[in-house]
């Protein structure tokens, strides 16, 4: 083989001991020398193998607490050294300095102890590694003459490649295993960094996933898609096929939204937007009430809710054809029947932390901001009308408010005790969504008298106030902000229109 480099002597230190046993005996059988610290040192030795303790190549004692263990010339000149380099070769041979081709060596677990609850800021401080990370960067940087294992998930893959190549390796192979270790070490002082950026919110975008799904394809099939992040953490896969592109934004838009509510909740999402969604005593009626609102655009849908899902509740949506059910729990016998279908994606959902920030690519560039996590109740609604809204009112404008924030702008909603009656989605002018969200409360029987609208933004014309009224709403929300808040107020008394203000905008594009 052409590039190949024996491993004669290997440096191992590392924090996680697990999956190490295997490569330690290759390495034993094939002769290597084994340098090793602390308490890699004493498992080796455990296993009944002859290893060289770091301390008696330096000279030096581990120093500070552990804090300076390997940071010595005799180490890191053995990593660095050129083998070819006939300069180098007189001073490591000048300096007794062995020659190191491999080396195993992990990083202290910053993220898990700052995810750490109890961890205190001094904790925090001294898992961030300085030896492991010289020692990664040194090695993979050596890549041409070294070995660089910087994860237990490489450990059989270079057993493999040491008993297939009685202990040699290819120069592809090496630039392979520095490539891993550069995505460990950049991925780690990203950690550090958003850890000490935290409170001062520095504006620097850097962000680092490790975990990723391949996916089917992105939006169309001629599309290629990739998902970063830690789909295990958030559900549990119970049934059915792979999430798709679509899939997972949609299930983002249902997560978002269902998060709005605490009484028994079911929505029913399209393309982002809930084309059906009920708040009712149990969730059994819920999803009655969510599924009437719009049962054809219902068809193919994702559905969520935020109660347990029993058997009489598992037999109705199994009428549906629907991509996917996210739920907090299910009972036996619902996940059997939800089961019958092999390609439904039963999801059930864990308790997580989600991220308080949102970015996405557009231009050359990347765009950031602060979620969405404000719905204004029903004590910031400033009734700026001569008529009042009533208590039923209220609780439905609130309703409707959770609503059109998490539906595409402009956008419309109708609501009718805890109901969706209608919505009016991502239309070019707001008078168009009101007109669409009329039409299609009147297509699915709707009575629309009592019902109450709310806008994502402002009216800048009255139009939308008079239609409204027309239609039969009674009260309205909007944030209010337009210098012709005063025309639609006047058409609001004129009809008889219950309306108020809440001051925040609640565009999603």
């Amino acid at each position: 083989m052409s590039n190949t480099v024996k491993i004669k002597n290997a440096l191992i230190s590392v924090y996680y001991k697990d999956k190490l046993e295997n490569l330690i005996k290759t390495l034993h059988k094939q002769g290597v020398n084994i340098y090793s610290t602390g308490g890699t040192q004493k498992f080796i030795n455990d296993l009944g193998i002859n290893v060289i303790a770091v301390e008696d190549l330096t000279s030096y004692p581990s120093i500070l607490g552990g804090r300076v263990k390997t940071l010595h010339p005799k180490v890191f000149g053995g990593i660095l050294t050129r083998r070819n380099n006939e300069s180098d070769k007189q001073q490591i041979a000048e300096y007794e300095i062995p020659e190191i081709d491999l080396v195993i060596v992990d990083l202290y677990p910053f993220e898990e102890t700052l995810q750490d609850k109890t961890s205190t800021e001094a904790d925090i401080i001294e898992k961030i590694d300085i030896g492991g990370i010289s020692l990664i960067r040194a090695a993979a940087k050596n890549f041409n003459d070294v070995v660089i294992i910087s994860s237990k998930t490489d450990y059989s893959t270079l057993n493999d490649i040491l008993i297939a190549q009685n202990g040699e390796t290819t120069l592809a192979q090496r630039k392979a295993f520095a490539k891993n270790a550069f995505n460990v070490s950049s991925h780690y002082d990203s950690a550090i960094f958003n850890y000490f950026n935290n409170g001062a919110q520095e504006p620097v975008f850097k962000q680092s996933i490790q975990q990723h799904s391949v996916l089917r394809y992105g939006e169309n099939p001629h599309q290629k898609g990739i998902f970063y992040g830690d789909l295990d953490a958030m559900f549990t896969k119970l049934n059915g096929k792979e999430l798709s592109y679509n899939n997972l934004v949609d299930v983002d838009a249902a997560v978002a939204l269902i998060d709005e509510f605490t009484e028994p909740t079911f929505a029913i999402l399209k393309h982002t937007n809930a084309c059906g969604i009920a708040s009712a005593a149990n969730l059994f009626d819920a999803w009655h009430k969510a599924l009437a609102c719009d049962p054809v655009s219902a068809f193919g849908g994702v559905l969520i809710c935020n109660g347990e899902v029993d058997a009489p509740t598992a037999t109705e949506i199994s009428n549906l054809f629907f991509e996917v059910l996210i739920a907090p729990s299910y009972s036996a016998q619902a996940i059997e029947i939800l089961s019958a279908k092999k390609n439904r994606i039963i999801l059930l959902r864990k308790k997580t932390i989600l991220p308080l920030k949102q970015f996405k690519t557009l231009l050359n560039g990347v765009i950031e901001q602060d979620k969405d996590n404000t719905v204004e109740g029903i004590d910031l609604m400033q009734t700026v009308t001569q008529a009042i809204p009533n208590q039923n009112e209220l609780h439905d404008l609130h309703f409707a408010n959770k609503v059109v924030k998490h539906t595409k702008s402009n956008t419309i909603v109708f609501v009718k005790d805890s109901q969706l009656m209608a919505s009016g989605v991502g239309q070019t002018s707001r008078v168009d969504s009101l007109k669409q969200a009329i039409i299609k409360a009147h297509s699915f029987g709707f009575n629309l008298q009592g019902a109450v609208m709310a806008s994502d933004a402002f009216f800048p014309f009255p139009d939308c106030v008079e239609l409204a009224a027309d239609a039969g709403i009674t009260a309205v929300l909007q944030p209010g902000g337009s210098i012709k808040d005063q025309d639609s107020i006047a058409m609001a008394n004129k009809k008889g229109l219950a309306m108020v203000l809440t001051g925040v905008r609640h565009f999603k594009h």
